[in-house]
């Protein structure tokens, strides 16, 4: 909504300007008019739309034509004044001022015109069959008000529609030629019927009607006031209701309707509701709303985003196969001004045997837009309505922005949902196959993805000691000169190198040794291609020894040419190391079976948790002095207390074995 009007009068000497002016602010019609009323400001609070009204007069005889100008190119409407009683005035109309506006006023922004028609209380006959002509003749033409100063007759009206012509113009929404609405607002209103439309039958029933009435004007609609809706859209419309709902056919007649009856505030009400600025664009504020993101955080989606966008997944999946077809996708990005997602999509999230999206899939790519380019995943869920169906303040409240890394490695402990595994390897040494098969694919399988569907991004979902976590994995360029900050910055990085080729290995130990020797980020070396024979390196010392010197785990044999899908042990390994880089992890595994597993699952049990906060509440509330701890009392409890642990610790961890 704009913050306010910009309402000048303009017309021909003696046709009382300025006394309609003086008359709205009086109430009474003055005894003596200036040449030209000064320039007043309507508080908000007194005009109907709650908008601050600025009303300027111009006057022939105080007025250059170059204030004039200026005063023209200000202004948010105009109104033209003529005399019912004064035909020169009348014809004054098109012959001046028209063509004086449309010179003055740019050609892309046409300012509304309001033709009033003043002192009607002198004549006993309308002048509308003579207006009406210039009316069909004009489309920057709004309305005409015959009203008149001397015995108030309609002059708040005569300001209320000027006012109204600004907030709520008929001009972007309807062609009074074709009495149809334009194409804009038939694609704006497509869309927000779409969206309404929660689960996409193509119609909106009961309880949807009663949301968008809620949602858009604040109150639902009553049994009998939703069924005389839909009787009007049946008396004009064959296919306007079906199944007891509204089609979109009868969505755009009632439209229609309430323009052409001169009710386009509700038109306008609604289109703003769900984002659209004056020119029926969706409006950048709505799109991209503020979020504050510090150096060092991240950002992911919400519990109630998540929910949002299964439910929009769930909507368009009408075979029920947990995968989205080429036609469904469609479907789904109608509300959208472009298709977002291309065929590299396809070879970044998991996918079924036909390469349709899957359920994960879809989850897992918003999962990577927001965590990459957050803006873009915001302007995608103000595309599919999530302020509004998920009736929050604005897209920003489906976005949780992690704390600072530096934080997560003091506490040893991350909330995060999603890590970053940057890739690195020569060429040829298989990092492509490495993230294709993190999606399931073996070599049959990826020799089949055309090279200008490559994608450089991978991620799903693993799990890390029963939590499901996202492993996002980024294959970076080979020329290590020229790497820059983002590919440097993640959690964990991968170093791949072929062991059929006697001079890979020697690209990963110079990115290890330049890049992150020094850094806190853990590495974890990659020995691919392990189906074909291994060949010695070419390098001052073996990978295994170059690993133990670094203190880095041994490398890891992995080979994406089997029969099935490849295994997704190493990626599990991949996300806790991820988890915990603070951790020397001595076993690799995530079995869940061996001591180092149980341990962890022990370690981060709720029980475990809650033993040490009352220790840890017991210690803070009792002060032990000196002198306690010489007496031998204190070292007897101490020690029983330490037996009595231990022995629980022990049976803990044989009731973890049985259940294993």
């Amino acid at each position: 909504m704009r913050k306010d009007v910009r309402i000048l009068l303009v017309g021909e000497p003696k046709v009382g300007k300025t006394s309609l002016i003086m008359s709205l602010v009086s109430e009474e019609f003055p005894d003596v008019v200036p040449y030209r009323a000064e320039e007043i400001t309507i508080p908000a609070d007194v005009t109907p739309e709650r908008v601050p009204t600025h009303i300027v007069d111009y006057s022939e005889a105080e007025q250059t034509d170059e204030q004039l100008f200026q005063e023209i190119s200000k202004a948010n409407v105009i109104c033209i004044v003529y005399s019912v009683n004064n035909k020169k005035s009348i014809e004054k109309v098109t012959s001046h001022w028209i063509p004086l506006i449309t010179e003055n006023t740019d050609k892309d922004s046409r300012v509304p015109l309001i033709l009033v028609g003043n002192k009607s209380d002198l004549v006993e006959h309308s002048s509308m069959e003579t207006i009406l002509p210039i009316m069909n003749q004009y489309s920057d033409i709004e309305t005409c008000v015959e009203c008149s100063a001397k015995n108030l007759k309609n002059i708040s009206e005569l300001f209320y529609y000027a006012q109204k012509a600004v907030l709520h113009p008929t001009g972007p929404l309807y062609c009074p030629e074709k009495k149809d609405m334009k194409p804009l607002c038939i694609k704006a209103l497509t869309r927000i019927f779409k969206v309404s439309d929660l689960d996409n039958d193509g119609i909106l029933n009961d309880n949807e009607l009663n949301f968008f009435q809620r949602t858009c004007f604040n109150t639902p609609l009553e049994p009998q006031a939703l069924e005389d809706v839909k009787n009007v859209v049946r008396k004009n419309l064959i296919d306007g209701v079906c199944h007891n709902g509204l089609t979109l056919k009868g969505f755009l007649f009632l439209h229609t309707l309430f323009i052409q009856r001169g009710r386009h505030e509700t038109t306008w009400t609604v289109l703003r509701r769900f984002g659209y600025d004056d020119d029926l664009e969706l409006n950048q504020d709505y799109l991209f709303p503020p979020l504050k993101i510090p150096p060092n955080c991240t950002t992911e989606l919400n519990h109630n985003a998540y929910l949002f966008l299964q439910s929009v997944f769930d909507k368009h999946d009408k075979d029920r196969d947990c995968a989205l077809s080429p036609e469904e996708l469609k479907d789904l990005f109608e509300v959208f001004p472009y298709m977002p997602w291309g065929p590299d999509v396809n070879n970044t999230v998991s996918t079924n045997d036909q390469g349709w999206i899957t359920y994960q899939g879809y989850l897992s790519q918003w999962t990577l837009t927001t965590y990459l380019d957050v803006q873009r995943c915001l302007e995608y869920l103000g595309y599919l309505g999530y302020s509004i169906i998920a009736e929050q303040e604005s897209q920003a409240a489906g976005i949780t922005v992690t704390r600072d890394k530096k934080i997560d490695l003091q506490k040893k402990q991350t909330q995060r949902s999603v890590f970053r595994c940057n890739v690195f390897g020569d060429v040829g040494s298989g990092k492509t196959g490495f993230l294709q098969a993190f999606l399931g694919r073996n070599l049959m399988r990826q020799q089949m993805i055309k090279e200008e569907h490559r994608s450089y991004y991978a991620i799903s979902t693993t799990y890390v000691y029963g939590q499901e976590k996202y492993l996002l994995l980024h294959e970076v360029f080979s020329d290590f000169d020229f790497l820059s900050d983002a590919d440097l910055a993640c959690d964990i990085v991968c170093l791949v190198y072929d062991v059929s080729n006697p001079y890979s290995f020697e690209y990963c130990a110079k990115v290890f040794k330049q890049y992150f020797m020094d850094s806190k980020t853990p590495c974890m070396m990659i020995a691919a291609k392990s189906d074909l024979p291994e060949i010695k390196q070419m390098y001052g010392c073996s990978p295994l020894e170059f690993c133990r010197r670094h203190r880095m785990p041994p490398p890891q044999y992995y080979t994406c040419n089997t029969a099935a899908a490849p295994s997704r042990d190493i990626y599990t390994r991949l996300t806790t190391m991820a988890m915990y880089p603070h951790a020397r992890l001595r076993c690799m595994c995530t079995c869940n079976r061996c001591t180092f597993c149980l341990c962890q699952n022990f370690l981060n049990s709720e029980l475990l948790q809650t033993v040490r906060a009352k220790l840890a509440a017991v210690v803070l509330r009792r002060h032990i002095s000196q002198a306690d701890l010489k007496t031998s009392t204190f070292w007897l409890r101490a020690s029983v207390g330490a037996t009595v642990f231990a022995v629980l610790g022990f049976a803990m961890y044989r009731v973890l074995l049985k259940t294993r």
